[in-house]
């Protein structure tokens, strides 16, 4: 069924700015020069009862990430009915307030008495037809009406970036009031209102102790009477009329100066611009993002003045943009109510991604609550709360009238906890983890109770960094912390040889690591430091912050403070005789002032500091510091190890930059990429004579091997499954935090479970035991030996999951959205329908999903994300040798085992192939699992019709199905494929793009297990087949099960995995032919009864008895061959005796068959029949094969049997089969 917003797009601005903003901004120019204008009209505000607790119900059942996808949905469809009847009647929707909305009727003063009785006619109507809505989970929602009336202020505010607008004023402090006091159903009205309106022509109840008063009843207008007031109203809209179901013009009419249309777009945000600018379908904007929300109170004073107002919001405003916008952050909604000013800012809206963001978003809420409480007049506290979760970012609202908001129940709990927690920057233990920092820079907070969220979980008051916490910072984890370190023997081989020509020696040296955030660098630096200090070195050593950079000599402060042992000092005085002990003789006793600054002490002013001018003191200063610095890096105090040197700070380079040059040190330090920091190390080197003596190491990705080794160490066990080495190896990338990550996060969802096993031991002969010998022969050692002949614990996958359905941690999905965001929106559109598709697709296919508005650039869309190796290009592995440049020569080794062409610039227009593939599958993901569920289930729904057309043999092996004429018996299939969404069936160069596509996944299946070194691989899988069927399975039937099953369909999942199981025995794959049978064995039991067809079922034991037979157990093949038997009606006996009553009534069918008429039967129905008989055939053929292997007299009389049955069976389907050619 449509939704309500898809009924009502026709006939609106849709996908136009003028859908996003209020009328009321009409007269807003470069020339109008609005601040503040008063306005005279009649409030409403409607808020939807039980949204909170909607919320909370979602999130325990859907999980925080998709409970705010559903919500959305349910919110959207609401509003979109309500809004309807507010813009037939002529309202002004002026703001969104996540469940509430604010709706304006401009008028003139003397109109207000008529203006109200058109409003309450509106509010009665909203509840009569939607005051109340149920929702799937059980939980009713209501609606909550409040009116007021009279003059208000409407001020403009911002800076020449973005701008911003709010209502003030009496009449909004009344409709507040009023919507408060409305239970759930009812329409009130404020006193003024009360007082303004047509009094006679309403039934009322007064509220108890208060001027407003409840509508009970009123006396309709006359289409006349509206249709005037309409005509009263001051800029109404161009349309008050429904065509059919579309809806009325636009809400606002943007003026044809081009200036001004510039001035109105300051009023959107830039996510939704960007994608307006794109021509990105407004279906498409939605995105289900982890983002970082603040929700700023500015208390206001009780005798604050309507300019002192306006002065506050523009000083507030300029201020919070000036912080926050560095780090990618965005005021996304001002509101003004109950003697305050709320905020609401986010961090990571799309395209605007940033690495650390949590981080990011406590600097700029300590920085903001700081500058507003010392800067800002007339308010009387400030109230910061900041939350980091998943929250539907899109649009709400009308096709005529929208916003584009977040929801969700992190932006609840923000707003809650600014109201809970006042006076301080709060934030939750998500944000509190997310932003690694130590616990001192936090207080926890006592829980209070907030209404409508049961576990806010813990809270905490972020204190921010100040001169006590930089002083006691600097500590690192040690080596005990983490297990013994893998795949880095190289770093630790060249660590050892500096060490040891240092200490003979005293050779100076500089070691610096330089890898990504999560490369394992602090993991190596703290293995490093282990080392020097069992080799009977001192070893100081320091993390540094990304909160050091903004706090000026912070990083030469923590370096000396370690070095000179001041953090152990509980006292100033302490402090001071400790500086005078061990920095005797390196300054004078005259300066040791000049080190209160640095080292929080008071020494006193001597007479030379006193007189001094400030230029001079400063230049004292910065020499009494260097001289320190020397002192401390001279070797008397051991040896140095800075993680994180980029976060060095400006002031703190300017010295140390020069003091490294010279000392006598030895000095290890981490850089990440990108940072001012490591670009100004590298520059220095590229400037210093002595740049012999510093060595750069790049940390490359972990081996293969390496991975497994990790793995099996962090779980203590001797083997890991194939399978997860796999989902490890290609996600991780050989990033060793991307492994630990999606380990823990495997581990925290129950996906692995670890057992002991002693080897040799018997295993029952029942399918589970198959599946895991199977597992067991196929899993990984973490050495050669390691598993083989041992007893242990071994680690296995559960039976009813599947890694590939694994969704990516919040802290991967971070990383990866950080770097989507860099490229343009389009071309990120583009990137998140190729990730529905899967890892590797081909051009055809992403055309057949794209919008036609983007389908013309494809392209040119693709090339670009080629060139920012965002994807890739696959060519054909093999070319014929006269198709060659003989100019260019073979192929080289690298391009042949991959199967890759990276396009130069001036190769961008020429496409190798229509074959891509992502290069970090971990951008894949979190492109995919932006998508909300309602947009992902129809983009799956087309991928299936397009696959669906594909999903049959090659030519080779006669293009049918794999289980011979399965469409036919399952009601709908044969179908398949006619409906306009369908691709071509002949379409040869799709099949050639799907068949490349197809062998690139084999290759990358197997490519993981490459090296030599992993111990033995295990299962049976021959490989002989070398027929294109191979490439199909991959990337045809495989990829339908995962469509099917994420559109919610389990029969079409089920039947096309019994697909997959007869095309991997088709390409003898027996491995993964258990592999598909215990998916499907799992999908089975979690099907609804019934869900699964009598032939499927059948089908299902006949492929596990055929799979049991290559895996050579016997007994439990005849076992399922049996019961498939029985499910297609074909009983075989189980006794001698039974046995030979058979064989005598198959000896007289045999003798007595008449060939039916089967040329009289649709064609259909001889199709669904042979089905049926080729399937006892098969399960006949495999009997007479197994009972022949046993050798006694009783099996020799089944296998006869066997035999006899499958003949007449045979002979059966061969009178069908000539049916086909009666009728051709």
């Amino acid at each position: 069924m449509a939704s309500a917003w898809e009924r009502k797009r026709q006939n609106s601005d849709v996908e136009k700015p003028v859908a996003f903003l209020p009328r009321l901004l009409a007269n807003v120019s470069p020339k109008s020069n609005i601040d503040s204008q008063v306005v005279h009209g009649v409030l409403l505000l409607v808020d939807i009862s039980g949204f909170t607790a909607l919320t909370e119900k979602f999130i325990q059942r859907s999980s925080t990430d998709r409970g705010a996808d559903e919500l959305a949905q349910i919110l959207n469809s609401y509003l979109c009915d309500i809004l309807e009847e507010m813009l037939i009647f002529g309202g002004d929707i002026l703001k969104f307030a996540g469940d509430a909305v604010l709706v304006l009727w401009r008028t003139r003063a003397q109109e207000l008495a008529k203006t109200i009785r058109l409003v309450l006619q509106c509010s009665q109507q909203i509840q009569k037809k939607y005051g109340t809505r149920d929702t799937r989970v059980g939980q009713k929602l209501r609606l909550k009406i409040g009116i007021s009336a009279g003059f208000m202020d409407f001020m403009i505010f911002g800076d020449r970036r973005w701008r911003y607008f709010v209502i003030c004023g009496q009449a909004l402090n009344e409709v507040r009031e009023a919507e408060g006091l409305a239970n759930a159903g009812e329409v009130i009205l404020s006193a003024t209102s009360w007082e303004l309106c047509e009094q006679h022509r309403l039934g009322t109840e007064h509220v108890a102790g208060k001027g407003a008063v409840k509508v009970t009843d009123m006396d309709e207008m006359s289409s006349s009477e509206r249709q005037d007031a309409l005509h009263k109203l001051l800029q109404r809209p161009r349309s008050h009329h429904f065509v059919g179901e579309g809806a009325m013009g636009p809400a606002l009419l943007l003026p044809n100066d081009p200036n001004s249309d510039a001035v109105l777009r300051q009023f959107i945000p830039e996510a939704a611009l960007r994608k307006l600018d794109d021509s990105v379908p407004l279906d498409f904007f939605p995105e289900l993002r982890p983002v970082t929300s603040l929700f700023i109170r500015l208390h206001l004073c009780a005798d604050v003045s309507k300019r002192d107002l306006y002065v506050l919001l523009c000083n507030a405003s300029t201020m919070m943009l000036d912080i926050i916008s560095p780090h990618k952050g965005k005021i996304h909604k001002v509101t003004l109510f109950d003697k305050g000013c709320t905020f609401l800012c986010v961090f990571g809206l799309p395209g605007e991604k940033q690495p650390y963001e949590s981080l990011l978003a406590l600097q700029s809420a300590i920085q903001i609550f700081n500058s507003c409480s010392r800067v800002l007049r007339k308010i009387q506290a400030v109230s910061i709360a900041v939350t980091s979760g998943t929250v539907f970012c899109g649009v709400i609202g009308h096709p005529v009238r929208h916003e584009y908001t977040v929801i969700g129940q992190k932006v609840n709990l923000a707003a809650r906890m600014m109201m809970h927690y006042p006076g301080l920057v709060s934030c939750d233990a998500r944000t509190y983890a997310a932003s690694r920092l130590p616990p001192y820079f936090f207080k926890e907070l006592p829980e209070q109770k907030m209404k409508g969220i049961s576990n806010p979980g813990s809270v905490y008051q972020y204190l921010g960094i100040n001169e006590e916490i930089v002083f006691g910072m600097g500590l690192t984890k040690t080596s005990s912390e983490y297990r013994s370190l893998l795949g880095r023997d190289k770093e630790i081989e060249l660590f050892c040889r500096c060490l040891k020509a240092y200490g003979e020696s005293g050779q100076r040296h500089i070691l610096a690591f330089e890898g990504t955030t999560v490369s394992g660098k602090s993991r190596l630096l703290a293995e490093l430091a282990y080392l020097g200090q069992a080799a009977g070195h001192r070893v100081v050593a320091v993390e540094l912050l990304e909160t050091n950079v903004r706090n000026p000599f912070s990083a030469i402060r923590i370096l000396m403070d370690r070095a000179l042992d001041l953090q152990d000092c509980e006292s100033c005085s302490a402090r001071e005789h400790v500086l005078q002990t061990k920095l005797r003789g390196t300054i004078e006793e005259s300066s040791y002032s000049l080190l209160n600054g640095l080292f929080l002490v008071g020494f006193p002013d001597s007479d030379t500091v006193c007189e001094m001018h400030e230029t001079q003191r400063k230049t004292e200063t910065r020499s009494t510091w260097t001289k320190v610095l020397e002192k401390v890096v001279g070797g008397e105090f051991g040896i140095f190890i800075i993680d994180n040197a980029h976060f060095i700070d400006p002031a703190s380079w300017s010295i140390m930059s020069s003091v490294f040059q010279n000392a006598s040190l030895f000095m290890v330090i981490s850089l990440a990429p990108g940072y001012t920091g490591t670009e100004s190390f590298f520059r220095a080197i590229a400037d210093n004579t002595t740049s012999q003596n510093i060595t750069c190491v790049h940390l490359d990705e972990l081996k293969p091997s390496a991975v497994v080794q990790k793995v099996c160490q962090d779980l203590g066990v001797v083997s890991i499954p194939r399978e997860l080495v796999r989902f490890l190896i290609q996600r991780s990338s050989g990033i060793p935090y991307h492994c630990e990550e999606l380990l823990r996060c495997l581990c925290r969802n129950n996906v692995l479970l670890l057992h002991s096993q002693k080897w040799g031991e018997k295993a029952e002969d029942n399918w589970e035991s198959l599946i895991a010998s199977a597992l067991k022969d196929s899993s990984l050692a973490a050495t050669s030996s390691s598993s083989a002949g041992k007893d242990g614990r071994v680690c296995v996958i559960r039976a009813d999951m599947n890694l590939e359905n694994t969704v990516l941690p919040t802290t991967l999905k971070e990383i990866a959205l950080a770097q989507l965001d860099r490229i343009e929106s389009l071309e990120q559109t583009a990137l998140k329908f190729a990730a529905v598709i899967g890892p590797v697709f081909t051009t055809q296919l992403l055309s057949h999903i794209l919008p036609a508005g983007i389908r013309h650039n494809m392209n040119c869309l693709l090339n670009r994300l080629v060139h920012n190796n965002i994807l890739k290009w696959l060519k054909k592995p093999e070319v014929p040798q006269d198709a060659q440049d003989a100019t260019k020569g073979p192929a080289t080794a690298p391009q042949a085992e991959s199967g890759v062409e990276r396009p130069s610039r001036s190769q961008t227009m020429a496409l190798p192939s229509d074959v891509l593939a992502f290069c970090v599958p971990l951008l894949r993901e979190a492109a995919y699992e932006l998508w909300p569920e309602r947009q992902r289930v129809a983009l799956h729904r087309k991928c299936a019709a397009f696959l669906e057309q594909h999903a049959h043999k090659c030519e080779s092996c006669s293009q049918g199905d794999f289980v011979a004429f399965h469409r036919f018996t399952v009601t709908g299939t044969q179908g398949r494929g006619s409906s306009q969404d369908s691709a071509d069936k002949g379409d040869s160069r799709s099949w050639e793009a799907l068949v490349l596509a197809g062998e690139q996944m084999t290759r990358d299946r197997t490519q993981a297990f490459l090296e030599g070194d992993f111990g033995r691989t295990g299962g049976k899988h021959k490989g002989a087949c070398s027929c294109e069927c191979k490439a199909i399975v991959e990337v045809v039937l495989v990829p339908l099960v995962r469509h099917y099953k994420a559109m919610g369909d389990t029969a079409r999942a089920f039947y096309y995995l019994l697909e997959c199981v007869a095309a991997y025995l088709h390409v003898s794959n027996s491995y993964m032919a258990l592999m598909k049978l215990n998916e499907a064995e799992v999908l089975r039991k979690s099907a609804e009864k019934k869900a699964i067809a009598r032939f499927e079922d059948a089908t299902f034991f006949s492929l596990k008895g055929e799979v049991c037979c290559q895996w050579g157990r016997m007994k439990l093949s005849e076992k399922m061959t049996r019961e498939a038997l029985r499910l297609l009606k074909r009983q075989f006996p189980r006794t001698s005796v039974g046995a030979f009553v058979k064989s005598k009534v198959e000896k007289f069918l045999g003798a007595a068959y008449v060939p039916k008429r089967a040329s009289s039967l649709p064609e259909e129905a001889r199709r669904k029949r042979q089905a049926w008989l080729l399937r006892q055939s098969c399960c006949l053929s495999l009997l007479e094969h197994l009972c022949s292997q046993e050798g006694t007299s009783s099996a020799r009389r089944f296998s006869r049997l066997a035999a006899r049955m499958k003949a007449n069976t045979d002979r059966a389907a061969h009178s069908y089969q000539a049916g086909d050619f009666c009728h051709a």
